[in-house]
């Protein structure tokens, strides 16, 4: 093989690994973020804490929509003050504000972001896709706790106010709603 395909196909391999690496680049960025709660991402967890301690934590509630998403989301209580390890139940409104059905899903965060690591929510309405129809509401619950480990965290062990901040994002299904309204057809 001469000089020249050897460079040609080094380049072509180049090439192919950056095209991989920047595909792979996003879904590992979340999984790194969920694993280690960079960037403010919070925990998933199966059940409540078995461990309460004796101190207390104060949790604020945030809510944003995309403009134009066409709902009003907000939170039903402004802060929660609970003990670490206790369970809390939070409820968050929408309303579809339009005269059209609307698709979207919600993405979240922690403040201070060295907190999400130990921000545990055990059941939330960011895990699905949530349809309101013209003029519907609704109340979603926010089931979670904070992980006993945080007092043992060097960076977070000092941390004694959280604020759970989500925002509401239109989903693909929602053009596709309104293109199959439009051209008479209903949807299921």
């Amino acid at each position: 093989m001469n000089r020249n395909n050897r460079t040609v196909l080094q380049l072509v391999g180049i090439v192919l690994v950056m095209g991989a690496l920047s595909w792979a680049a996003v879904p590992f960025y979340s999984w790194f973020c969920r694993v280690t709660g960079f960037g403010g991402t919070t925990m998933v967890a199966e059940a409540a804490s078995d461990v309460v301690l004796d101190e207390t934590i104060r949790v604020r509630f945030d809510a944003n929509v995309d403009r134009n998403m066409g709902w009003s989301f907000r939170p039903l209580q402004r802060e929660i003050e609970l003990k670490i390890g206790e369970n809390g139940l939070a409820f968050y409104e929408a309303i579809n504000t339009s005269d059209v059905p609307i698709t979207g899903t919600a993405s979240y965060n922690v403040a201070p972001e060295v907190a999400g690591y130990y921000f545990a929510k055990i059941e939330c309405f960011c895990f699905t896709e949530q349809t309101l129809q013209p003029g519907e509401r609704i109340e979603m619950p926010v089931s979670f706790f904070v992980d006993p480990e945080l007092v043992n965290d060097r960076d977070a062990g000092r941390v004694r106010n959280i604020t759970l901040s989500y925002t509401f994002h239109r989903t693909d299904k929602t053009a596709d709603a309104r293109s199959a309204t439009a051209g008479g057809t209903t949807l299921d």
